[in-house]
Order: C-alpha cells, then sequence, then structure tokens
C-alpha cells in the first residue's frame, strides 16, 4: 500500500514537472522589461521568450512575432532553447516509463525485479530532465541580475525575471522530487528483497543442524 502511494506520488510530481516544462519552453516570459529610472512607460510591458518576443499595450493588446533567426537571439537564450528542448523530450520519456513501470500495470509481461530497474531508469531520467532544465534557466536569471546592476547597459536594455524562470524552478524541482521518489522505492524493494531472500537461508540451517543433532542422539541411543 504505501509502495503503491509513493508510486503515484512520483507520477504526480512527474506529470506536474513535465507539464510545467513543456509551458516553460514554450512562454515568451522570460525576461520582462524593468521600469526604472527614465524606463518609465508602463503601458508597454516587452516579453522576450525562446521563440518570440511579444509587446502588451495597457492590457488590452498584445502583439508576437517570432524571431527570424536563431543567431538574433542572445547566446544564452540560444542555449537555453536547445536544452529546454532536452528536457522536455527527457521528461516526457521519463513519465512513460515511470507508467510502464508502474505496479498496476500490465502491459508488459516482466518480474518484479525487471519492474523495479525499470523505475530506477524512470528516476533518473526524472532528475537528469530537472538538471537539465535548471541549467538554462539559472543561466538566464544570472544573466539578467548581472544586467540589471552593470552600469554600462543602457536603461532600456536592462530586463527583470519572468513569469516563465519562477515556473521553470518549480518545475524542475518537481521533477526532481519525482526522481528521488522513484529512486527510493527502488532501493526500499531491494531492501525487502534482500531480507526476504536472507531469511529463509536462515531457517533451513537451524533446520539442518536440528535435523543433523536428532540424527547423531538416535546414532548414539542405537549404539547403546
Amino acid at each position: 500500500m504505501v509502495g503503491g502511494a509513493l508510486q503515484i506520488a512520483g507520477l504526480l510530481l512527474g506529470g506536474i514537472g513535465m507539464i510545467g516544462t513543456f509551458a516553460v519552453t514554450g512562454m515568451p516570459q522570460w525576461r520582462v522589461s524593468a521600469f526604472i529610472e527614465n524606463n518609465i512607460i508602463v503601458f508597454e510591458t516587452i516579453w522576450e521568450g525562446l521563440w518570440m518576443h511579444c509587446i502588451r499595450q495597457a492590457n488590452i493588446r498584445m502583439q508576437c512575432k517570432v524571431y527570424d533567426s536563431m543567431l538574433a537571439l542572445s547566446p544564452d537564450l540560444q542555449a537555453s532553447r536547445g536544452l529546454m528542448c532536452a528536457g522536455s523530450v527527457l521528461s516526457f520519456l521519463a513519465f512513460v516509463v515511470a507508467i510502464i513501470g508502474m505496479k498496476c500495470t500490465r502491459c508488459v509481461r516482466s518480474s518484479w525485479q525487471a519492474k523495479g530497474y525499470i523505475i530506477l531508469t524512470a528516476g533518473l531520467l526524472f532528475i537528469l530532465s530537472g538538471a537539465v532544465e535548471l541549467i538554462p534557466v539559472c543561466w538566464v536569471a544570472n544573466t539578467i541580475i548581472s544586467d540589471f546592476y552593470n552600469p554600462a547597459v543602457n536603461v532600456a536594455q536592462k530586463r527583470e525575471l519572468g513569469e516563465a524562470l519562477y515556473l521553470g524552478w518549480a518545475a524542475a524541482f518537481c521533477l526532481t522530487a519525482a526522481g528521488a521518489i522513484f529512486c527510493c522505492f527502488y532501493r526500499c524493494c531491494e531492501k525487502t528483497r534482500s531480507y526476504g531472500y536472507s531469511a529463509p537461508t536462515h531457517y533451513s540451517t537451524d533446520s539442518q543442524h536440528l535435523h543433523r543433532k536428532t540424527e547423531s542422539s538416535y546414532s548414539k541411543s542405537q549404539y547403546v
């Protein structure tokens, strides 16, 4: 019962992290215009994402345009596009592998030991996808903060952290937590299996020792 609850919890966290990763990859709110000093045009907000940039005017109208070339992006956004795509693929693959390895799944005819290895694989993939997603999110956040406090950067070019970065941190945490749950579940199953295997061996050894003692007592009585 506890193992099934852990698997369900891990699958739910992994699903939330996977959906969050897809959302972060497509959201344009990675970089948001900062309203500081002379840049006080608050009725116009600029969003910059991995695939497009948007201009939102007074919460009424929003225009988005896909980047004409990948070279138009900054180096951190170029790398983030590839890493987020890789993280999305890894999270989806981990989610599918986790479903196959669930106790209640009967799509494959395999032993419990084989399913344990499948669960371990899913856990490692979840952790890897969380790490891959965390790299671009932290990289972009560090670049934004560095440029914000850099006096050499023009005020109009300074940006603030967008909602996509916060969602990316939450999604990476969910993926890593799901991977940790599946790895811990596999470890607990291995300990239970090893204990179950060692107990009959101890019992059989005691039985053999008692049987030999009885035979020796019989042989001595017969000798007398």
